[in-house]
């Protein structure tokens, strides 16, 4: 998604360098093969954590592309591909990915802050990513959101950021996290995950400090 935003932005950054025109992400999320169901919807699938991660990665790329990136549309809401809801019969399930949208909804109408890591990288077989990903912002209010997703499935990572230009004193947060990268919430077990308060974080001299969890995604407010 990053190379697809990216590389589109280029181009259009040449022809209209004034952005007049948005970029518009017409569907996003994972796709894996389907579960067999009952009624036979072959695009139903279980919402897990790794779609957690791959929803907060996601958002946090629209985030930093803001810029030029002004709708993007999950694929897709209910019972079908990455839902935020699992209905059978009488019964609901908030998936992981519903409560990464509602953890990263303090970034709407906020002002995008610019935001660089330096990050160990997650390496599987001959491929390799940025261990973390992050997004920022500040409110109208002046407080500051950071959202930071660790995609490691092992191993936890410690992140530095230094946040000079406001007064800060304050840090609270909320991370999403289970056991395993392949837990899901169920009809059976329906709030196994759901975020809680997160404590992995020192605030000294504008310099933030934060000890993420393997395979979780994290909201701070720094105030």
């Amino acid at each position: 998604m990053e190379n697809m935003v990216a590389g589109n932005g280029a181009v259009m950054d040449k022809y209209d360098p004034e952005k007049k025109v948005a970029l518009v992400v017409d569907e996003w999320g994972g796709w894996y093969e389907s579960e067999q169901v009952a009624n036979g919807d072959i695009l139903f699938q279980q919402n897990t954590m790794r779609d957690a991660m791959i929803a907060g990665l996601t958002l946090n790329i629209f985030h930093n592309h803001a810029d030029r990136v002004q709708m993007a549309n999950l694929a897709q809401c209910i019972n079908v591909l990455q839902a935020v809801i699992l209905t059978k019969e009488e019964k609901m399930v908030l998936t992981p990915t519903y409560h990464v949208l509602k953890m990263y909804n303090v970034h709407q109408d906020a002002v995008m802050l610019p935001i660089r890591l330096k990050t160990a990288k997650y390496i599987q077989g001959n491929d390799s990513v940025d261990a973390v990903n992050a997004s920022a912002s500040r409110n109208e209010n002046g407080i500051m959101h950071i959202s930071l997703v660790n995609v490691h499935a092992t191993s936890p990572q410690t992140v530095s950021i230094n946040i000079d230009g406001g007064n800060y004193s304050k840090v609270t947060g909320s991370v999403l996290q289970s056991g395993q990268v392949q837990d899901c919430n169920t009809f059976e077990r329906p709030e196994l995950i759901q975020p809680k308060a997160f404590y992995g974080t020192k605030l000294s001299d504008n310099n933030l400090e934060i000890i993420l969890p393997p395979f979780s995604v994290v909201v701070l407010e720094v105030k």
